[in-house]
């Protein structure tokens, strides 16, 4: 009787496992949607566009990266989350929704509504300043925020993002009182400076290359243990007597939950080919980027120490979305 029953139903399923595989075997069957949380024009915004074009080579199926800028980066991790998960939809993410705004806020998701994919790239932050500011290196930014308390502004990308975290992470370090100013993304933030609404942001590498190029913004610092390669001459916080201000952006590739587990194969390798190819490490590098590709595994467990890390800057800072 058992065996009747469980010749009977695996005779039921039997076709639907076949079309799910086949299914899988014939996806992508339409253009695909690369959720970026940030504003057009920012750091994520361009590593996005890379490796969708790379991507969509290789897949067949144009690869349109649509931007949901907007609280910390949670509006477009939340549509993520929230999309049918049928291997159409993914996103390009910063850690900002995913280790920074889960200690600030309740977020409509958790990690565990996410497939993690694999990293993307990691960029060093930098702190620059509006050329007019008469600012020329970290040393006189901070004499000259603890000499006129909170009479300096900084940007960033919005409450809990990674450039705000990382300043805050200075102003610790240094006993600087600047005031923190956010704004709805990376590109906004930059923005801001350049036209001298706030005289300084701590901002990845990758957008502000062509502003440093052409003299509108002087770059005083990487926030890390290494020179960028793009500009050697520019000291390291670590270099200026400031080993724990280290703040890197890693960006990566995350999918709703649920993602049949062929899709996601086939999703994700074609995302890691891409990132690896040699024409896309030279563009990142060129960008000031480094290409980087993970396990899933390893995705989520550096987001969940992130996470940790994050929680103690906000518990100490007394950070609120207020």
């Amino acid at each position: 009787m058992h065996r009747r029953t469980f010749s009977s139903l695996l005779a039921a399923i039997g076709p639907l496992l076949a079309s799910g595989h086949a299914w899988a075997d014939n996806w992508p069957t339409k253009p695909l949607k690369l959720i970026v949380p940030y504003a057009a024009g920012g750091p994520t915004d361009a590593i996005a566009r890379m490796i969708g074009t790379k991507m969509a080579a290789s897949l067949g199926q144009p690869v349109v990266v649509d931007n949901r800028a907007g609280a910390g980066g949670t509006i477009g991790v939340d549509a993520t989350a929230k999309s049918p998960a049928d291997g159409h939809q993914f996103a390009l993410v910063a850690p900002g929704p995913l280790a920074g705004m889960p200690n600030l806020t309740k977020v409509p998701y958790s990690l565990d509504d996410l497939e993690f994919l694999t990293l993307a790239a990691r960029i060093p932050s930098v702190i620059v300043v509006n050329r007019k500011s008469g600012i020329t290196s970290l040393e006189q930014l901070i004499a000259k925020a603890k000499a006129a308390p909170n009479t300096l502004n900084y940007s960033s990308a919005g409450a809990g993002t990674t450039p705000h975290i990382g300043f805050e992470l200075f102003k610790q370090e240094t006993g600087a009182a600047i005031v923190h100013v956010p704004y709805k993304g990376a590109a906004p933030a930059i923005s801001a400076v350049l036209s001298g609404e706030v005289q300084m942001t701590m901002v990845d590498l990758l957008p502000i290359l062509p502003f440093a190029a052409n003299g509108n913004l002087v770059v005083l610092a990487v926030a890390g243990k290494t020179r960028a390669p793009q500009l050697p001459d520019v000291p390291t916080t670590v270099e200026l007597g400031l080993p724990n201000v280290l703040m890197e952006t890693t960006y990566g590739l995350i999918a709703p939950k649920g993602l049949p587990a062929g899709v996601q194969t086939k999703l994700r390798e074609a995302a890691v080919a891409a990132i690896n190819s040699p024409e896309m490490k030279e563009r990142f590098l060129k960008q000031g980027a480094i290409a980087a590709t993970s396990t899933p595994a390893e995705y989520r467990s550096l987001m969940q120490a992130e996470s940790d890390k994050w929680r103690g800057v906000i518990t100490s800072a007394k950070i609120t979305l207020d």
